[in-house]
């Protein structure tokens, strides 16, 4: 470029000063033109990128180019540059905002809240159906004057067979049956334990209701499961007969299942009663006609009862010539299956919300 000394010729420095203007004037049209043509925040995006990104902005661009100047040049230059970068992100800004607003509305309608609708009902959990029975059963003894006890789950060998006069050569002894934890423990196999543990800690007279979980090496299928809930039951006072066990299994019946509930006892062997007798009561579904649920015989299985055995009331410190006693049992998950019309009693143990929630 011609010069004289460091001073550029007047006529020349008006000519480039006017091509810059012309350049700097095309540039502000092309950005007004394109900013014009955007609707979308993508779009928003790539314009401010296209004009003003640090790798390939159309600007980015003409700044590089100042370098070949002189200094005087230069200066003219990034001037008119800055003044349009300014502009450019001033409008890209305006445009943004625009969009964000935009956005914002949106979402304010989508996630408006009319505050004159009902409020809605927040979903609280429930009890288990094996616990609302549970509860229903204890209830029932409990306005019979029984109380409710609770005992250890992992037990010796004396309180889960010994003292309930299971000689050592039973079948519920073995590996088989029992789950042992080592020598001389296992889990309990019956609440019976419990009765024990009350029988030695009190004396009678005495009512006890025992709930709780036992276990047993079954293998896992429609009706049986390795662990399972029962419950207790346990009189001890002088001149207890059995007449006293049945008017009071027909009581409980009543109050469980309605007063037209029927009770039969039939001859049974359990170690810790003499006499024992298993118990049926008349169906609650069909009323003894014979249905599904009592498999057409008109009767369901409760558990096993009996007069407590003379044994056991002497290995817990009472005087079987004093004292007499009645005891009884029945699993929870059958009869809770039963009435709640259940096929397979795992549906108890699965943890399947859509399967609880059905129960209130």
């Amino acid at each position: 470029m011609p010069t004289q000394g460091s001073r550029i010729y007047p006529e020349v420095l008006g000519q480039l000063l006017e091509m810059m203007n012309e350049r700097l004037k095309q540039l502000r049209e092309d950005f007004d033109r394109e900013i014009g043509l955007v609707t979308t925040e993508t779009e928003a995006t790539e314009l401010r990128d296209r004009w003003v990104g640090r790798k390939s902005g159309l600007l980015t661009a003409e700044m590089k180019t100042l370098g070949k100047l002189t200094p005087e040049d230069r200066r003219l230059a990034g001037q008119g540059l800055n003044d349009l970068k300014t502009y450019v992100e001033a409008g890209i800004e305006r445009l943004q905002l625009g969009f964000a607003a935009g956005r914002e509305a949106e979402q304010l309608v989508r996630e408006r809240i009319d505050v004159t609708l009902p409020g809605r009902r927040i979903a609280t959990g429930h009890l288990h159906p094996i616990t609302l029975l549970r509860e229903k059963i204890e209830d029932i003894f409990v306005s019979m004057g029984y109380t409710i006890e609770d005992g250890p789950e992992i037990e010796t060998d004396f309180y889960n067979f010994d003292a309930l006069n299971i000689p050592s050569n039973h079948p519920a002894r073995s590996w088989q049956d029992t789950f042992y934890l080592g020598d001389h423990l296992a889990l309990r196999s019956q609440t019976s334990t419990v009765q024990i543990h009350a029988m030695q800690r009190r004396q009678p007279p005495l009512r006890v209701l025992a709930p709780g979980r036992v276990f047993r090496r079954d293998t896992p299928d429609a009706t049986h499961n390795p662990m399972f809930y029962q419950v207790e039951g346990l009189l001890v006072d002088r001149g207890i007969t059995l007449g006293d066990l049945k008017g009071t299994i027909q009581e409980f019946v009543h109050r469980m299942f309605g007063p037209e509930t029927q009770t039969r006892f039939r001859p049974s062997y359990f170690p810790f009663v003499e006499p024992g007798a298993e118990i049926d009561y008349s169906c609650f579904k069909c009323n003894g006609t014979g249905c599904r649920v009592c498999k057409g015989s008109g009767w369901i299985e409760m558990g096993g009862s009996g007069m407590v055995h003379p044994n056991v009331l002497r290995t817990a410190g009472i005087d079987p010539e004093v004292f007499s006693g009645f005891a009884f049992g029945l699993g929870l998950d059958r009869l809770c299956a039963l009435m709640y019309g259940l096929d397979d009693i795992r549906l108890l143990y699965e943890n399947d919300v859509r399967f609880l929630e059905q129960f209130t």
